[in-house]
């Protein structure tokens, strides 16, 4: 691979285009001149170009392989990348008869779900302290209990939002009719196809009949969240009034994924790859393993399917439970209320058609006209949430499908500092943040008893650094690259009131 002195970054606009490639595989960095990018990121992404030499290899490689020659076709780097594991968060990619694993990541389905309330900003500030006791209870002391059936289990994992919904079954506090139609039109992808939940054979079975476990309605670790925030000012006045985006409005922000079960099937796809890798043929220096398209591969790649298919509707049925117990939280402690949900979308997916694939890890879809037709955003263009770090502003934006982004747009502000590094700030930072910021975690903190724990007190301040502002970019920049590079208009700023962190 050649270094990186070989690529040069040319402004065009808002955007950054990395140019001349070696490989002949476009690239853009949408970005601008106020957004820091990482250059290790810029780096691990340009070395995943790699790729095109190992699928050229594997397919020459693969005993009966006939079929057309697979190919990295495009990528797109959004303002919010950084490192992660193999393949930097932030990244796009498109090939042609190959599907690239590591180009999900593990928590497949990661997303956010946005809710819009019929509460006010100035209703819900007075009842903070008594809303932060209960979303604690509620989330981490019990108070969650979701009782699923085997039935609604398999159908989650094998068929998604309408799997759970339309059984018949459901009853579940804050459960409103609409939320079974909005589950097929206001969500990005409700199902992603699964033959079987058999992978995932224990969770359905469970004890039997309806039953409660402590992994559905999870929230997760590391920047996953659910937050209580308001509509502080509007961008764009037309679609934000369509989308009921009026200044002061309570709205509720979820960030989670598949938890464990996407950790599982990505470990399905790499066991199988690296069993069925051809002898003689050397393991690809940058680690990424790709599967070929082709007719004959398609018992190898089955069971991953199946298991990413499971793992993506319960990271959607997640969100579905962890946004109706913000909406109990906020029932209880406010009175009369009602949230219908404004958009469910994907950050860590595949989308396949044909033999072309596109996928996303750590970007979120920004589709225009054209791929919302037919939908309730035809006239506005795909919703586009972007939150910032936590106690920062977050976007909601409309997108446009833009092609050079392959109608993409990032999923946050993106880390600044590694977490290890963040890990080890200052605690006077943290204690001024923590005294105008409300963050609901399963410790409470202001409690004496805890408080006389010096160990316990230090590991949930490490935790806490890892997800502080000074860890991550500001959002504002980035959301500025999004508009000036033409792949979204902000619709509304949102500013939260309370974060729920697991």
């Amino acid at each position: 691979m050649p270094a990186r002195q070989d690529h040069r970054l040319v402004r065009t606009g808002e955007h950054w285009c990395s140019l001349p490639n070696p490989s002949d595989v476009p690239v853009d960095i949408c970005a601008n001149d106020d957004v820091p990018l990482e250059p290790a990121a810029v780096d691990e992404a340009l070395a995943l170009l790699e790729t095109a030499d190992t699928l050229e290899r594997l397919a020459e490689a693969t005993p009966g392989y006939d079929g057309p020659a697979p190919r990295i076709t495009r990528a797109a780097l959004t303002p919010d990348l950084h490192k992660g594991a193999g393949i930097p968060i932030g990244t796009v990619l498109e090939t042609e008869h190959a599907l690239l694993p590591q180009a999900v990541g593990n928590d497949i389905n990661c997303g956010m779900r946005l809710e819009v309330t019929t509460l006010r900003a100035g209703s819900v500030r007075p009842r903070l302290d008594a809303l932060e006791r209960r979303l604690r209870h509620l989330f981490f002391e019990g108070g969650r209990r979701i009782a699923l059936t085997p039935a609604q289990r398999e159908g989650l994992l094998r068929d998604g939002l309408p799997g759970l919904l339309l059984t018949g079954e459901a009853r579940w506090p804050g459960l409103r009719p609409e939320d079974a139609e909005d589950g097929l039109d206001r969500v990005h992808a409700s199902a992603y196809p699964a033959g079987t939940a058999e992978a995932f054979a224990d969770w359905v079975g469970g004890a039997g009949g309806a039953s409660h476990d402590s992994v559905i309605g999870g929230i997760g670790g590391g920047n996953h969240f659910a937050e209580l925030q308001y509509v502080a000012e509007v961008h764009d006045a037309a679609a934000a009034h369509a989308w009921g985006l009026a200044p002061g409005t309570i709205v509720t922000m979820v960030h989670s994924g598949s938890l464990s079960l996407g950790h599982q099937a990505n470990a399905t796809a790499l066991d199988r790859l690296r069993a069925a890798w051809p002898a003689g043929l050397p393991r690809p220096r940058n680690g990424i393993m790709p599967f070929l398209l082709d007719e004959r591969s398609e018992p190898l790649r089955r069971a991953y399917l199946d298991a990413f298919g499971n793992a993506a509707n319960f990271a959607v049925g997640n969100r579905f439970f962890l946004a109706l117990t913000m909406r109990a939280g906020l029932a209880a402690e406010c009175g009369d209320m009602a949230s219908r949900l404004l958009y469910d979308a994907p950050h860590n997916l595949f989308w396949r058609d044909g033999d072309r694939v596109v996928h996303r890890k750590g970007a979120t879809p920004a589709g225009g006209y054209a791929e919302m037709a037919g939908g309730p955003y035809a006239m506005w263009g795909e919703p586009v949430i972007v939150p910032g770090s936590m106690g920062a502003s977050s976007f909601v934006l409309r997108g446009h499908g833009d092609p050079r982004t392959l109608a993409s747009a990032c999923h946050g502000a993106g880390r600044r500092v590694p977490r290890g590094a963040s890990a080890r700030g200052g605690d006077a930072e943290l204690d001024a943040f923590l005294r105008e910021f409300r963050v609901v975690t399963p410790l409470d903190h202001r409690s004496p008893v805890v408080a006389r724990r010096s160990d316990v007190m230090a590991a949930w301040r490490r935790d806490l650094k890892q997800e502080a502002p000074w860890a991550y970019k500001d959002i504002g920049p980035v959301v500025s690259s999004l508009r000036g590079g033409g792949v979204a208009t902000p619709v509304a700023e949102l500013r939260p009131l309370l974060t729920v962190k697991g």
